[in-house]
């Protein structure tokens, strides 16, 4: 037997032959390891560790909550417009449906000659029954705020009235109503339609020729 084999035999079987002296295996230095110890950054403070601060928070929730209180308020006030609106207008479609009426009423009496009413006792009861109809239909409309417009010998005034022709020398400062082709009608302050009137056309100015 020869030395080689002489010591293999006296050695144990878990015997790891990288073991120093002592039968101690020692460890291997892991390189990666000891780079990524020494290369890791620390823990980074968060930026918005300030908005984690319980006054910030109270801070904006105060904020958020007067936005929307806010901005309750403005809706509530905008539907309580509306409201108020569609109340104080809501006859104007049904008014815009019956002046056709009244015009009617105003068109046959003025087709009525007084001549013709005072020698015919039938005609007179007719025309006196025609207008006590027509002021009942005038007091309705008072009582829900619709004003009949009639401008004669007013100032045109284009947001009431339109124009339909002009009357030269008709005596009457230029833009003078002189004459009204139908009646207008406004609901409160909201035109109901607007009155059809003839309107006074102004002179031309003269040129002095004198030298």
């Amino acid at each position: 037997m020869n030395e080689d084999e002489k010591n293999q035999e006296e050695m144990p079987e878990n015997a790891n032959p990288d073991a120093g002296e002592d039968g101690v295996e020692e460890p291997i230095a892991d390189d990666h390891a000891l780079d990524a110890t020494e290369d890791e950054p620390e823990a980074e403070v968060d930026a918005d560790d300030a908005d984690d601060d319980p006054e910030s928070q109270i801070a904006a929730l105060k904020d958020e909550l007067l936005r929307a209180r806010a901005e309750m308020q403005n809706l509530r006030a905008r539907h309580d417009r509306e409201l108020e609106d569609k109340l104080k207008y809501a006859p104007a479609g049904l008014a815009r449906d019956v002046l056709s009426v009244g015009d009617n009423m105003r068109r046959t009496l003025e087709s009525l000659p007084e001549a013709a009413r005072s020698e015919n006792e039938l005609l007179e009861a007719l025309a006196a029954g025609v207008e006590a109809t027509e002021r009942e239909l005038l007091r309705a409309f008072e009582a829900h705020q619709i004003k009949k417009l009639e401008p004669l010998g007013e100032k045109f005034d284009p947001k009431f009235h339109q124009a339909m022709f002009e009357v030269p020398d008709s005596g009457q400062p230029a833009g003078t109503v002189v004459q009204v082709m139908q009646a207008g009608y406004v609901l409160r302050d909201r035109l109901l339609r607007p009155a059809m009137v003839g309107v006074a056309k102004g002179e031309p100015e003269k040129i002095d020729t004198e030298a």
